[in-house]
């Protein structure tokens, strides 16, 4: 299986296809696209409107990876449901813990 993130020496960056409005905030595992491309699926209740999805979803992997919010951002995608985010920390660590965090929800 293709993972969703890359590894950097400044953490990792994870490809994401996000659903606004989803009734609640949760990872729901890995996913590949009609592309081929694969990435980590995320729900958050907030709504696709001045950015709130964005902060919900950061705000969602800190927690979720136990990192600092100000260490987690959007990379590329702003206006777009598949997102680039990138994770500051320890690449092996985040590495872990998203492999956990994916591992009984893939489809």
């Amino acid at each position: 299986m293709t993972f969703p993130w890359r590894f950097s020496t400044q953490g990792v960056a994870i490809a994401l296809r996000v659903t606004p409005r989803g009734g609640s905030d949760a990872i729901d595992g890995i996913e590949t696209l009609a592309d081929g491309r694969t990435v980590m699926k995320v729900r958050v209740r907030a709504i696709a409107d001045g950015g709130a999805a964005n902060r919900a979803v950061t705000e969602l992997l800190a927690k979720a990876l136990h990192v600092p919010k100000s260490h987690v951002r959007v990379l590329s995608g702003t206006t777009s449901r598949l997102k680039q985010i990138a994770v500051d920390g320890d690449p092996k660590q985040l590495g872990v813990a998203l492999t956990a965090l994916t591992a009984t929800k893939d489809s």
